[in-house]
C-alpha cells in the first residue's frame, strides 16, 4: 500500500499552520496582572522590571502572608535587598524569603516548591513578566504540591517580536520535553 502523494507536506502544512496560529494566540492574549486575589503566599521571579515591586506590594496590601523572590544573585545580601527595593527591615525579616538556589525558570519552580511545601502554601500568586507567565506557571504547576492553587499575576510589558517568538518556543519546547518525560 503506498501513501497518498503530498502527505507529509501536507502534515509538514497542518504543523507550521498550527504552530503559527498558536504563536498568535500566544502574542496577542498575554497574561494579565491578578488585581485583588488573596493568596496564602506568593513567588516572585527575577529577571524583569516590576516583579519584585509587584510582589511587596502584594504584601503590603496583606493580599498574602510570605514572599519568596526566587533567583536572587548570590551576591545580594539582605540589607541590599531592602535597601534596593525600600522593604521595611520589619516585613524583611517576617515574610520576606529571598531565594538563592536557582538560575533559570525551571530552577525557580523547583526553589517555588520547595519553599511552598516548607511554609505548608495552599495558594500562591506568582509574580513574572507577561510573556514569561505561561511557561513559569507551567513548570510551578509541575513542581508544586498536588492541589495547590497557583494565581498568575503578570506584569504587563512592551516586548518586541523577538522576545515573544523565543519565549513561545521555549514554552513548547518545555511542554515536549515533559510530554517525552524527560
Amino acid at each position: 500500500m503506498r501513501k497518498p502523494p503530498g502527505l507529509f507536506r501536507r502534515l509538514l502544512s497542518a504543523v507550521l499552520l498550527f504552530w503559527a496560529l498558536g504563536f498568535v494566540w500566544f502574542a496577542i492574549f498575554l497574561p494579565q496582572p491578578a488585581g485583588d486575589v488573596r493568596t496564602d503566599g506568593v513567588v516572585a521571579l527575577t529577571g524583569g522590571g516590576g516583579r519584585i515591586p509587584r510582589a511587596i506590594a502584594v504584601l503590603d496590601k496583606g493580599l498574602a502572608k510570605k514572599l519568596l523572590v526566587a533567583g536572587v544573585d548570590t551576591e545580594v545580601r539582605p540589607r541590599e535587598f531592602a535597601a534596593e527595593y525600600d522593604v521595611p527591615a520589619r516585613l524583611l525579616a517576617c515574610c520576606v524569603t529571598l531565594g538563592y538556589e536557582s538560575v533559570d525558570t525551571r530552577s525557580n519552580a523547583q526553589e517555588a516548591a520547595r519553599w511552598i511545601a516548607a511554609q505548608n502554601i495552599g495558594s500562591v500568586r506568582l509574580v513574572t513578566t507577561d510573556w514569561h507567565m505561561r511557561r513559569a506557571a507551567f513548570d510551578l504547576a509541575l513542581a508544586g504540591p498536588k492541589g495547590l492553587i497557583i494565581v498568575e499575576d503578570a506584569v504587563r510589558s512592551r516586548p518586541s517580536l523577538k522576545i515573544l517568538f523565543i519565549e513561545y518556543n521555549k514554552l513548547l519546547a518545555r511542554v515536549v520535553v515533559w510530554a517525552a518525560g524527560w
